[in-house]
């Protein structure tokens, strides 16, 4: 087995213990995100299409071209957003891992079509000032591809695609993990504090405010 050889296994098995964590925390929900982790300036692995991660095997992950997406092993379909980890990798040598998430409270202020800054210390370290907000296109397709890369900025890791979900570049699987969380959080604290400024809100019966605030508890 050559080193590359070695190389890709090894990611295949990191792979699949990282989607089983985000699968656990609701990141990855049923077979929605995926995830790619560079090999080297040619290569990608990538999560395949349409697969449950508890279920998935190393050998089920798919190794790509990235600048052609040709597939050079595998027997799944690759996941059919290989077009976008492959855009962050060509355009940031510095990313190694590309992930795209389904999570809740992130995935909800998509809907707002707007940048979001980012506020703790951490997430700015990570991650960069703000969340960049991608401009809607179907899932899947070369036009959200073409929407993310025109996006894509040296200094920023977090993107919003508009009603769909999160992209995070990291440089490892580790960071892309923590950026997630991280995103996390700063969703809930910017949904919160958006309801508690609405002047609407203080005319609201007391119980309906503390099930309200409920959701911000996690």
């Amino acid at each position: 087995m050559t080193t590359k050889s070695q190389k890709i296994k090894t990611i295949q098995r990191e792979m699949i213990t990282a989607c089983i964590q985000l699968a656990d925390i609701g990141f990855l929900a049923g077979i929605g995100g995926n995830l790619a982790v560079r090999v080297d300036e040619e290569l990608m692995v990538v999560t395949p299409s349409a697969s449950d991660y508890y279920t998935m095997k190393p050998e089920d992950l798919c190794v790509l071209e990235i600048n052609s997406l040709k597939m050079v092993e595998g027997t799944k379909q690759p996941t059919t957003e290989s077009g976008i980890h492959a855009s962050f990798f060509q355009k940031r040598l510095d990313v190694n891992v590309s992930l795209h998430t389904h999570q809740p409270l992130a995935s909800a202020i998509t809907l707002l079509g707007n940048d979001i800054s980012l506020e703790s210390k951490e997430a700015k370290e990570l991650i960069g000032s703000k969340l960049i907000m991608v401009s809607y296109a179907p899932s899947g397709t070369s036009f959200l591809v073409s929407a993310f890369r025109k996006k894509i900025t040296l200094n920023q890791n977090g993107y919003l695609l508009k009603n769909h979900g999160i992209v995070c570049g990291a440089k490892d699987l580790k960071s892309a993990i923590r950026s997630v969380i991280l995103i996390e959080k700063e969703a809930t604290n910017f949904l919160k504090s958006s309801i508690q400024k609405n002047p609407v809100v203080a005319n609201y019966p007391a119980p309906l405010v503390k099930q309200i605030n409920s959701v911000f508890t996690t």
